[in-house]
């Protein structure tokens, strides 16, 4: 329904992805298939057409499995995170008021945004009161199921066995939310049907079967001809850069999924598998597909272990259809689309705008201009963003305060996991910042999950000597678990107090500006004035100043 193609598409689409991941992969939540935002941009660049659609989707494959061959999944750590939310956000406003005509019933609204309001303000008059009814009720109920999801506490085994049921049976239910309202949905339409009387707009009837297996068309048959290959890829233009690169960009799933579940995924494997999918998924009829947020969660949520869990959906998918198809047909639009807000209103970020007015205004410029351009036009947006974003971070090198060392943002986590890894835990690393003189909210949620990382390998990070610009941003910024001091000297004695109170510690230097800080044994302890030097973990930050994805360390 976002990408202006026929139903069947989505599940062409949606098993693939599956099977390829779980053999190709390296996360075991992760799950690939059509999302929202990438089914919004094909229909900036298909224009509804299937042909283009599948073309779409083995060239983008062939991108992207050509930058994982090359190494190139580095890039992920340079995408700003202002851009990415404010393509997000603007992606959500637009998914969900492209479905309120559908809510309301109404034919005919033409789908770029500013029209759509238009023209949907205009006739909702027309408004149809059965799938009105039927489409608020059933977004009425996945928000119900939603909230008492959020507020479930996890069950002890202390509690009554009934008790542990029910919250259960709760959770049960609004994890498969969106399955339940269409199949409620689809049994009040049928009644309907059966009765003989039909108040609501349908889905309509869709092909069964599985889909043929097939080259993806090179040409495409017109009314008034044949359209070659070279003028589909003419016509697609900068789709052909934007939908690979999106879904890399949205490849930030992944990262989400390993940083939650305490794994490391390789961004390379990533790019091969997503890459391999989508040539795949083009013999298939399948459109481009990437990371799901939404599905990730859930799997991450009720307990995948392995990335074989992909076989079960992609077969749940098949089994569909081969034999389920014919009762798509009474599935009503209404019902979809309330599906369909539900997922894409939580993208919408609305504390990132004050959180960057605290943390780092600058960074609103690339934010607000993605986020405004994106209801022009999405690939509008998404470049000018890229662009304003990285000449504000160019112009940061090129107009230095100070001497800045630019370094990809995993060479300052890995050294910091190296360090720790280089001795038992509990052990202390201090970064000594009296060289930084700026920082933006890109580098701010780096450190933010770096924080989290290392607290999980018991590892305690402490900064000190921050400059007051640095300080007023990380304490706006609201970072679990950070810890401040205003000299190096205080950073450490609090450290060897905190992690190994009388018992001491030592410590030795792993690299220029790095040493860690661990405990000593009772034979090998000294005095507080012997540790001297060598007793704390430093990062100077004159050796190691970081550039975090998009963002810079100054």
């Amino acid at each position: 329904e976002v990408a202006g193609l026929p139903v069947q598409y989505g599940l062409y689409s949606s098993f693939v992805g599956c099977f390829v991941y779980c053999l190709l992969g390296t996360a075991k939540d992760v799950t690939l298939g059509p999302t929202a935002i990438m089914s919004l941009l094909v229909s900036s660049y298909t224009f509804h057409d299937p042909a283009y659609a599948v073309l779409l989707t083995f060239l983008s494959g062939c991108i992207q499995l050509t930058m994982g061959l090359l190494h190139l999944g580095f890039l992920l750590d340079f995408v700003s995170c202002p851009v990415i939310k404010g393509f997000t956000s603007a992606a959500s406003i637009t998914i969900s008021f492209n479905q309120v005509k559908n809510i309301l019933g109404l034919q005919g609204i033409p789908r770029q945004f500013f029209l759509q309001v238009y023209e949907t303000l205009r006739r909702i008059g027309e408004t149809r009161v059965g799938d009105a009814i039927l489409g608020l009720s059933c977004l009425a109920a996945l928000v119900g199921l939603r909230a008492m999801k959020s507020r479930l506490h996890p069950t002890a085994s202390t509690e009554p066995l009934p008790t542990r049921a029910s919250i259960l049976l709760i959770q049960s239910c609004a994890t498969a939310r969106n399955a339940l309202v269409v199949l409620a949905a689809g049994l009040v339409a049928y009644s309907f049907q059966v009765s003989g009387s039909q108040p609501l707009t349908l889905t309509g009837s869709v092909p069964r079967g599985l889909p043929p297996f097939c080259p993806p068309p090179f040409s495409t048959a017109v009314p008034n001809g044949t359209v070659p290959f070279g003028r589909m890829v003419q016509d697609m233009g900068a789709g052909l850069a934007v939908v690979p690169l999106v879904g890399v960009a949205l490849g930030c799933a992944f990262l989400l999924a390993a940083s939650k579940n305490d794994y490391r995924i390789d961004a390379n494997q990533e790019l091969l598998a997503m890459g391999t999918a989508n040539i795949l998924g083009s013999f298939f009829s399948s459109y481009p597909i990437t990371g799901s947020f939404g599905r990730t969660a859930v799997n991450a949520q009720t307990g995948v272990c392995t990335p074989m869990g992909g076989l079960v959906t992609g077969t749940l998918v098949l089994l569909s259809l081969a034999y389920l198809t014919s009762l798509f047909c009474y599935i009503p639009k209404a019902a979809l689309a309330a599906v369909i807000i539900s997922a894409v209103v939580p993208m919408f970020d609305a504390r990132i705008f004050r959180t960057l007015w605290r943390v780092k205004r600058l960074d609103l410029v690339p934010l607000c201009v993605t986020f405004l351009l994106c209801f022009w036009e999405v690939q509008y947006g998404i470049m000018a963003g890229v662009l304003v974003s990285g000449i504000l971070l160019l112009y940061s090198v090129a107009r230095p305060p100070i001497k800045v060392g630019l370094h990809p943002a995993w060479a300052l986590a890995d050294s910091l996991r190296g360090a720790g890894n280089a001795a038992s835990p509990p052990c202390s690393v201090i970064l000594d910042c009296h060289h930084v003189s700026s920082i933006d909210y890109t580098a701010v949620v780096g450190l933010a999950e770096l924080l989290q990382d290392l607290h999980k390998h018991g590892i305690s990070l402490v900064f000190c000597s921050l400059q007051d610009p640095v300080l007023r941003a990380l304490l706006a910024a609201d970072l679990e678990g950070f810890q401040h001091f205003p000299s190096w000297e205080e950073a450490g004695e609090a450290a060897v107090r905190r992690s190994y109170g009388s018992q001491g510690a030592g410590g030795v230097r792993l690299s220029p500006g790095l040493t860690l800080l661990f405990p000593l044994p009772h034979s090998a302890r000294c005095s507080e004035a012997e540790l001297g030097v060598s007793r704390t973990a430093c990062i100077d930050s004159t050796g190691e100043s970081s550039l975090l994805p998009a963002g810079l360390i100054q």
